[in-house]
């Protein structure tokens, strides 16, 4: 039930000054709809506009804005001792910068040196103060120290502008919190190898042969790993993800690139989650100048076969699991199941690529989870950060003990 998600969770609510801050009032009913138990610090900027008593009523607690006043001795001390969790939403850039500079000039940004709990900001501003060198370059800082930063979604801005800037969504922002409460460390002690993103094989020095892989689901498969416990090692093909934090990431480029990286580690891990669109072609000559058209006489590019990476490290699997990827256009259920059996795999994630709702360089995915213990799991649209973590859930069920054999029923032959 939703109203469980985050019951018994301490949580102190951030906001700052933003034209967004008449969100945060949504937001603050959503959370305690969740079961949060949640209190509010508001800069002087944001109560111009918003007034502090709106959330006073709404929480059930009084609004801390000042560190020398207010209902508590030393608010910067005692505020963030009884926080699971810190929420900066909306946050603006100024309330970045002074975080990553390590600057106190307020009651919220002196609280945020003193807590040892963890911090979510889901930031609010102007596309070009998001796109700032030094904006960017604090946000790398922060996330470098372990604090969750989310992204800004793109739309139309306060200044009648259409950019990156724009707060998180509520469901953005409440499942950041849901997953940080509910990050347990069950994989602690276990080492899982995720490939990623798309393989690039190239055709002559500046094109190559690719797909529409972004490398979302393998980035949040990573990152929900890392949370929960795991030593996690991303290879990953071209994309403009920045690695999770904590996450050893190992850039390949093409797909005997990625046999080779994955390859070298496969003996080594518990777990191979093949999340990476890996080219099936590729050119069989490569020309090292750039092709010009001029020179073309309509000859066909040749193409040959690029190595089964799956296939291939199914037949060297000693105790690991495996669990593969089927991106299919069409018959979901029927290409899922003959790559579960034909692969011997533990479990497939089937999902549809091609058209508006197609799972690549999507936020979202709707996904069929089967097992080759014959269960069927669909799970509705939802961001990839909860697929994620219902894979992870599903992974649960596998015993991994120091040998991992493939099922009889599903052995090659």
């Amino acid at each position: 039930m939703a109203a469980l998600k985050l019951q018994g969770t301490r949580l102190l609510l951030g906001i700052t000054g933003s034209i967004a801050a008449y969100k945060a009032v949504g937001l603050l009913r959503t959370l305690m709809s969740h079961g949060a138990d949640v209190s509010v610090v508001m800069t002087d900027s944001a109560t111009r506009f918003m007034t502090p008593l709106t959330f006073e009523v709404l929480s059930n607690h009084p609004v801390a804005t000042d560190t020398f006043s207010g209902h508590q001795d030393m608010p910067h001390l005692s505020l963030p001792e009884s926080a699971d969790v810190i929420l900066l939403a909306p946050c603006t850039a100024n309330t970045i910068a002074a975080y990553a500079l390590g600057l106190a000039d307020n009651l919220l940004s002196t609280l945020l040196l003193t807590t040892q709990c963890p911090v979510i900001i889901a930031p609010a501003m102007d596309g070009d103060m998001w796109e700032q060198t030094q904006i960017k370059q604090h946000v790398q800082t922060l996330r470098a120290r372990g604090v969750i930063v989310l992204e800004p979604e793109i739309g139309e801005l306060a200044s009648g502008k259409v950019g990156r800037g724009r707060l998180p969504s509520e469901e953005a922002i409440v499942e950041a919190v849901v997953e940080k409460v509910h990050a347990s460390k069950e994989l602690v002690g276990r080492r899982i190898l995720i490939s990623a993103g798309p393989t690039r094989e190239p055709i002559d020095a500046v094109r190559f042969i690719s797909n529409g892989s972004s490398g979302k689901m393998g980035y949040a498969l990573a990152r929900a790993a890392q949370l929960r416990g795991a030593e996690v090692i991303l290879v990953s093909g071209p994309t403009s993800l920045e690695p999770p934090f904590g996450v050893e990431c190992v850039s390949i480029q093409t797909a005997e690139d990625m046999y080779h990286a994955l390859r070298s580690r496969f003996s080594t891990v518990d777990v191979l989650i093949m999340t990476a669109a890996v080219g099936d072609f590729r050119p069989q000559h490569c020309r090292e100048e750039k092709f010009k058209k001029r020179d073309w006489k309509g000859e066909p590019i040749q193409l040959e076969q690029t190595t089964d990476i799956l296939a291939a490290l199914s037949a060297q699997r000693t105790h690991q699991l495996l669990i593969g990827f089927a991106a299919e256009t069409d018959d979901l259920l029927e290409n899922g199941r003959e790559k579960l059996h034909k692969k011997s795999l533990d479990m497939v994630v089937v999902n549809q690529v091609g058209g508006s709702e197609s799972a690549f360089d999507n936020d979202t995915n709707e996904v069929i989870l089967l097992t080759r213990n014959g269960s069927v799991t669909p799970l509705p649209r939802m961001s990839k950060h909860m697929v994620a973590a219902r894979i992870l859930d599903e992974l649960q069920n596998f015993p991994m003990p120091s040998s991992v054999l493939p099922s009889p029923s599903l052995s090659k032959r």
